[in-house]
């Protein structure tokens, strides 16, 4: 399932680090919000945050933040947020598998 979020970055429906995803929350465009299982408390508590403005759902997945910028191309990141509610739903409906 994380190969979505690869491809939610080829299509530009995805925020990448703390500030995008702060930005999209604010403005009502995340559908989800992912913390990396190695983020630092304080951003796991900000993605929660996040979200909850945001009104969507809030994932910690089983990922790194390595494995993370791996597939989106971009260093490290503990955060990320999908930006279309039907890549987020085919996303957590994965991770329930």
């Amino acid at each position: 399932m994380i190969r979505i979020l690869g491809l939610a970055k080829k299509a530009g429906l995805l925020a990448v680090g703390t500030e995008s995803v702060s930005q999209a929350a604010r403005l009502g465009k995340a559908a989800a919000i992912i913390s990396a299982s190695d983020a630092s408390e304080r951003s796991i508590r900000q993605a929660r945050m996040y979200a909850e403005d945001a009104e969507c759902e809030h994932i910690a997945v089983p990922y790194t933040k390595f494995e993370l910028g791996q597939v989106v191309g971009r260093g490290s990141p503990g955060m990320l947020a999908i930006l279309d509610v039907g890549l987020a739903n085919k996303f957590i409906t994965g991770l329930d598998m």
